[in-house]
């Protein structure tokens, strides 16, 4: 099936005697002893089934595992290592993660956080214990692009473990499996749930392999899984991903330009520019530039919050993902240690009309 194909209808298992076009929600807790049979539902579920089933397909992977958030997703691999084992994680990786592997994980994991747009700063900060690279590509807020097969092919001569965060470009523009790595993550509270109202996570790993099994141990003895309601609906929504991320995707393309010819904007940060640097990494290994764009306003974090103040159809919330634009200058969100510039605005551009997008930002510009 072709992508659009499998998105409608990969997500469904049809199994009652009246055939529903659509898979209901199983809701019950436990099921009944059978021979091969489910049991109990945080170990598994006939709606999470199928949501896995569909995130395997979408990714080219052997296996998924969806949780009950992106963070629930990261921090499972983080717990699969041993204690004492290095990672390699990017300068620029998402601040939640970030702080999960500094916090929950001090003095159990060692962590070097490195410019991943350069592979060679990612050969330079292996350790003989280091047993994973975490790589975020675009990343989260700078949409820093890194070279994915580069940097598998560094794993794979390390024989070190490579994790893909895809959430920002999704399986629609990027199968970073395809491209050498290992296991892909997804905060599929993102532009898989699509409507900023389901949280989620997800791992598909390209092997069911020994570590493979671990993660799914902390997984089903963790419990930190979807409710069958969270895998209906992400299953309802993922029918529309390929479409909506076109919308995104072009949205975002024409917002940069039209940023990037401001006289009250320092800086654009969009793959999708010729002028990034990463756009000729990106355009080989992306066939399509994501919705998510990040810019620096002139005259600092007071003229950034006061351009967010005055638009109408940008709201000034966290998360990206959703039909709706989303804004937010992305420091003020984030901890005190944060290397996120104080005038960087991140938007998630939406699906309304271009031209009223373009309006209001023009006009909140010229208000500052």
């Amino acid at each position: 099936m072709k992508l659009e194909t499998l998105a409608i209808h990969g997500g469904n298992q049809i199994s009652e005697k009246e055939k529903p076009v659509v898979q209901p929600i199983t809701l019950s807790t436990t099921f009944m002893h059978q021979e091969d049979s489910m049991v109990y539902s945080r170990a598994n579920n006939p709606n999470r089934q199928a949501l896995e089933k569909l995130l395997t397909r979408l990714e080219f992977g052997e296996d998924a595992a969806a949780f009950s958030s992106g963070n629930a997703a990261g921090v499972a691999v983080f717990q699969a290592l041993d204690p004492g084992s290095h990672l390699v994680a990017p300068d620029d990786m998402y601040h939640g993660l970030r702080a999960a592997i500094l916090d929950l994980f001090d003095g159990v994991l060692e962590v070097d956080f490195v410019d991943m747009t350069d592979p060679e700063n990612v050969s330079k900060a292996l350790k003989p214990n280091t047993k994973l690279i975490w790589l975020e590509t675009p990343s989260n807020p700078l949409l820093k692009i890194s070279d994915i097969h580069a940097i598998a092919e560094i794993s794979k001569g390390a024989g070190t473990i490579l994790v893909s965060d895809n959430t920002f470009a999704t399986p629609v523009f990027q199968n970073p499996i395809l491209l050498g790595a290992d296991i892909v993550m997804h905060s599929s509270t993102k532009f898989f749930g699509g409507h900023s109202d389901i949280m989620g996570g997800a791992l598909i790993t390209k092997k069911e392999d020994s570590f493979w099994k671990k993660i799914r141990n902390v997984q089903k003895m963790g419990g930190a899984v979807p409710s069958p309601m969270d895998c209906y609906f992400l299953c309802r929504s993922i029918k529309t991903l390929p479409y909506r991320m076109k919308g995104h995707a072009e949205h975002a393309g024409q917002l940069a330009t039209f940023l990037m010819a401001h006289p009250g904007v320092e800086a654009v940060y969009y793959p999708g520019l010729v002028s990034h640097p990463g756009y000729s990494v990106a355009s080989k290994q992306m066939s399509g530039f994501g919705g998510v764009l990040s810019f620096l306003v002139k005259n600092g974090a007071e003229a950034a919050d006061h351009l967010i103040s005055n638009l109408k159809y940008f709201t000034n919330a966290t998360s990206l993902g959703g039909v709706e634009s989303l804004i937010e200058r992305r420091a003020e969100s984030e901890n005190a240690e944060t290397l996120t510039p104080q005038n960087l605005i991140r938007v998630s551009v939406g699906l309304e009309h271009l031209d009223d997008l373009l309006a209001d930002m023009d006009q909140a510009l010229a208000a500052i």
